[in-house]
């Protein structure tokens, strides 16, 4: 059986990259809305509504990594009992 899927794995610099970018934007956004000249109760919300986009990100994120995987999965299944099927098969075999 020859299994033509790769695996893909993100290099170490990506990685560290995705962390600093993502801290960077906390930051940034952070400094931001305590910089904005308002009350303390508009910058609590807007921190609040910022803290629920981001969790809402990582978990849409999560879902949609879920759900390839799921499908990987069955493909690979699938196509196991193709090749099971395919070895099996003989064609000179009579009927």
């Amino acid at each position: 059986m020859s299994d033509t899927s790769v695996k893909q794995q993100s290099t170490a610099a990506f990685y560290g990259q995705s962390v600093a970018s993502f801290a960077i934007a906390m930051a940034a956004t952070a400094i931001g809305i305590y910089q904005l000249d308002t009350n303390a109760w508009v910058r609590a919300f807007l921190a609040i509504a910022v803290l629920y986009l981001v969790t809402s990100a990582f978990t849409l994120a999560k879902v949609i990594r879920d759900r390839q995987e799921a499908g990987q999965i069955v493909s690979r299944v699938d196509q196991a009992r193709l090749d099971k099927l395919l070895s099996e098969h003989d064609p000179f075999e009579k009927i």
